[in-house]
């Protein structure tokens, strides 16, 4: 036996455990509640600069965070970077940041993006199932129907940001349980 056999059988369990491991993190088609995204994501016009989050479902890892914002940027065409930050408390207050890796699921569609944080200890599926034409806003959701997101690039008015609950309604969310972190 050469040296090369038992490092060739090494690099193929190395290569299947990785893409089991790809495939452990997708959400399974049974757990999809979600509605699928409206129309596709134009990548250099959604995937680059900042988002500001002006609305969300309430979960534990938010708590205390206010002006949330996620910034992308294209760092392949299925490959993204992504940077969450937030205030501790106020506008003012310090920032909370973690950034993640993230992947098009949908190539060329490019509504679905899976980001891993902390070199892949979570990771998140984060549908895009609605957005503006001119990449002003867009409703992000997971496919488990769990959690909810409302994203624009500037801060809107309040019948901009009602317009926008409204569009989250209409894709079967309960939003009387949003929460509107200050900015």
């Amino acid at each position: 036996m050469s040296i090369r056999t038992p490092i060739l059988a090494a690099a193929a369990v190395l290569g299947l455990s990785l893409a089991l491991g790809a495939c452990a993190t997708s959400v399974p088609a049974d757990q999809v509640r979600a509605p699928q995204p409206a129309r596709a994501v134009d990548l250099e016009r959604f995937y680059t600069g900042r988002w500001l989050e002006i609305a969300r479902l309430p979960m534990r890892l938010t708590d205390g965070c206010v002006a949330g914002a996620t910034t992308y940027e294209i760092q392949s065409p299925t490959r993204i970077g992504v940077r969450d930050t937030c205030q501790r408390d106020t506008p003012q207050g310090s920032e909370k940041a973690i950034g993640a890796s993230g992947t098009i699921l949908d190539p060329g569609f490019n509504a679905k993006l899976r980001a891993r944080y902390l070199a892949g200890l979570i990771t998140w599926e984060y549908w895009v199932l609605d957005h503006a034409e001119d990449y002003s806003w867009f409703i992000s959701a997971d496919p488990k129907f769990e959690k909810l997101w409302i994203y624009t690039r500037e801060v809107p008015s309040d019948a901009e940001r009602a317009a926008l609950v409204e569009r989250a309604r209409a894709l079967g969310y309960d939003v009387s349980r949003l929460e509107f972190p200050a900015f």
